[in-house]
């Protein structure tokens, strides 16, 4: 991720609408994000939204992110669901699975950059290692 995890850019959402939607029994938020065009991922937008609304403990839902041309703002869509199972019903299956499998993506990523610092650490304990037994055969 190239942002901080705060991202500090808490004020740039703006909302257009917020809408409690009685009878799918979901919330729909639609925000602007000025100043992000072509840098904001569904993932870091849905970071910010969940941070900004405080909604954790819910199912939020990126449905769609539109860049507008010459501008550098996304207008963002999002579902807000209390029950997964009533969202997983109600949302295209495709939806999810394109979530699950860019989280997949992030937690592989992440464990792959913290294998190398791993291995860096046995590398160096090994060295240490070596060059305390050739001190001790001196």
């Amino acid at each position: 991720m190239k942002y901080p995890k705060d991202f500090g850019y808490m004020s740039i959402i703006e909302t257009i609408a917020d809408i409690d939607n009685t009878f799918l029994s979901r919330r729909e938020l639609t925000c602007n994000f000025t100043g992000l065009g072509g840098k904001l991922k569904k993932l870091e937008a849905l970071e910010m939204i969940t941070k900004k609304f405080k909604l954790d403990g819910k199912v939020v839902i990126p449905m769609g992110l539109k860049n507008h041309v010459g501008k550098p703002l996304i207008t963002g869509t999002f579902y807000v669901y209390d029950d997964e199972a009533l969202a997983k019903r109600q949302i295209n299956p495709t939806i999810f699975s394109r979530l699950e499998r860019t989280k997949a993506k992030l937690a592989e990523a992440e464990t792959t950059e913290e294998a190398p610092a791993k291995d860096t650490e046995v590398k160096e304990e090994e060295s240490t290692k070596k060059s305390k037994n050739e001190e001790k055969t001196k």
